[in-house]
This record gives structure tokens, C-alpha cells and sequence, in this order.
């Protein structure tokens, strides 16, 4: 069972939320600033814009639970988000966190990756043609 107060299990679950989105959300920027290096390298140098990228989930969607709030996982030993949801708030909440939060960065590591392997091969062909 969760040993310490709402208080800790909300500090808990927000960390746990804060510093997940952030993991993701570097892994979506590194990705995005290679197949920039590596693809179009005329655009190499474009931190100003991917830093708000970078703040936009890791530092916005941590808060929003404040309506819905944190509370025990189902086991009772941790702290998380209250996933049940009960409210079209809470739904709509749920929905952007899985949309913007985890699917696009998702699916831009995956261009990104995608891009710079079409990339390489492209100039491997390149290569041995000359």
C-alpha cells in the first residue's frame, strides 16, 4: 500500500508525469535535430524552434491533472494519474495526453529515423555508382 500522505502521492505522480514526458519528449528532439543534421543540413542549426517543442508537454501537461488529480494506481503502491475517467474533462485530458504526449513523438522518431535511413542509402548508391 501507498505508505505516505495525498500530498506525497501528488508530488509523486507529477514527478513520474513530469520526467517521463521529458525523457520522451528529449528522445523526439534528438531524433528531429539528426534527420535535420543528417537530411537537410541547411537546417541543422534550428534549436529555437524545437525548445518549444521540447517545454510544450514536458512542462504544460503535468499540470492539467490538477482538475482531475493524482491518486494511488490500482495495486496501491504507487502514485499516478487517475486514468479512470469519469468526466468529459477527464476524457479529452486522457486523449491529448495519449495524442500529443506519446503518439506524435512517437511517430516523428519514427519519420526522423525513417528519413535518415533512406538518407544513407541513398548516398551509399550515390557512392558506389561513382
Amino acid at each position: 500500500r501507498w505508505l505516505f500522505n495525498q500530498a506525497v502521492c501528488t508530488l509523486y505522480a507529477f514527478c513520474g508525469v513530469l520526467f517521463g514526458l521529458c525523457s520522451l519528449t528529449s528522445l523526439t528532439v534528438l531524433s528531429t535535430v539528426c534527420c535535420l543534421k543528417v537530411c537537410y543540413p541547411a537546417y541543422g542549426r534550428c534549436w529555437a524552434a524545437l525548445s518549444d517543442l521540447y517545454l510544450h508537454p514536458s512542462l504544460r501537461m503535468p499540470v492539467c491533472p490538477r482538475a482531475r488529480g493524482y491518486g494511488p494506481e490500482p495495486y496501491g503502491t504507487a502514485c499516478c494519474i487517475i486514468w479512470k475517467a469519469s468526466g468529459r474533462e477527464a476524457t479529452l485530458y486522457i486523449l491529448a495526453l495519449f495524442i500529443f504526449c506519446y503518439l506524435l513523438p512517437c511517430l516523428l522518431i519514427l519519420v526522423s529515423y525513417s528519413l535518415i535511413l533512406w538518407t544513407v542509402q541513398v548516398s551509399q548508391r550515390a557512392i558506389r555508382q561513382h
